[in-house]
């Protein structure tokens, strides 16, 4: 059986998920020669080491062989929903982890990533009910309560989401950093959404501290810090995301706005300019537009001061 851990999505800067697998340690199948006498069992094993390997479309043909070989394999029906998820058939995912938990309605892998699928296919509400389903099976299940928080912030449940993220967190192990810099990003993103500042500014600084490669925080944390009135303090954080990753127009926009209310208009004005040409580099057509505007009405106001 495959397990899985879904780590979201993160909006501010970017639209970002990361899958992560919990897999049984030692876990490697080598195919069996001759198919015509592979079992059921045989089929998942082999699914499981395709899986494992990146292979989603060999694992997807193991599954169903397994499935053929005998129709009421739960795992099989879990575990290639998962893989259906992976690439990215959310609606046979759904209806495979509906028949997994037709089979056995106390399968909380189908429950997990079924309610998953739900997400992904815009029905977070339909992920809420899956994930509650979930927690009365498995009441300490940190990924249930993570996936519900994410799926509670897409519904704008964002107090909700912070309850539920605080409880994935107390129940991530200590050396899990990744993981809890994740969810400490996340729970920052809906404090923000409530306009709790500081603790939005907590958590992105807890992340930072658990993961300060991930430029999304600092980006996040700038924008709390802007709302909040620190202006110098949001100005390094944005300034931080360009020395690493000089390619992110969005952070140059940010930051030519900072610059601006701190009356420093010609490096305001090199910010957007900036990121007019890196927007336009890219394609976003409408980002584009909206920062040439916002450099026309600058250069306005300058004139009229001059």
């Amino acid at each position: 059986m495959i397990r899985s851990l879904f780590s979201g999505f993160s909006l501010v800067w970017l639209l970002v998920w990361i899958g992560l697998i919990w897999l049984q340690p030692g876990w490697t199948f080598a195919v069996h020669a001759d198919s015509n006498s592979m079992s059921a069992k045989d089929w998942l094993r082999s699914g499981v080491a395709a899986f494992q390997a990146g292979d989603y479309r060999t694992a997807l043909e193991q599954f169903t062989a397994a499935i053929a070989a005998e129709p009421a394999y739960t795992a099989a029906y879990s575990d290639r929903c998962l893989t259906q998820i992976y690439l990215e058939d959310y609606s046979a995912a759904i209806e495979d982890c509906s028949q997994a938990l037709v089979l056995n309605p106390r399968e909380t892998e189908a429950l997990l990533n079924r309610g998953l699928a739900y997400h992904r296919v815009g029905q977070p509400a339909a992920a809420v009910t899956d994930y509650n389903q979930l927690l009365q099976l498995k009441p300490h299940d940190l990924r249930a309560y993570y996936n519900r928080g994410l799926a509670q912030a897409a519904q704008q449940a964002y107090r909700e989401a912070i309850v539920d993220y605080g409880e994935a967190i107390r129940q991530v192990p200590p050396l899990a950093h990744a993981t809890l810099a994740e969810i400490h990003n996340d729970r920052g993103l809906a404090q923000l959404e409530q306009e709790n500042w500081l603790q939005a500014i907590a958590d992105f600084t807890q992340a930072i501290q658990f993961n300060g490669n991930d430029l999304r925080t600092y980006y996040n944390r700038g924008c709390a810090y802007h709302h909040q009135g620190n202006l110098i303090a949001a100005l390094q954080d944005f300034t931080h995301v360009i020395e690493i990753a000089p390619n992110q127009a969005q952070a140059y926009l940010s930051r030519g706005l900072i610059q601006q209310q701190l009356g420093k208009t010609e490096l305001a004005l090199a910010d957007l300019e900036r990121a007019a040409q890196m927007f336009r580099t890219q394609g976003a057509t409408i980002a584009h537009q909206q920062t040439l505007d916002l450099i026309q009405k600058l250069k306005g106001s300058i004139s009229i001061i001059g």
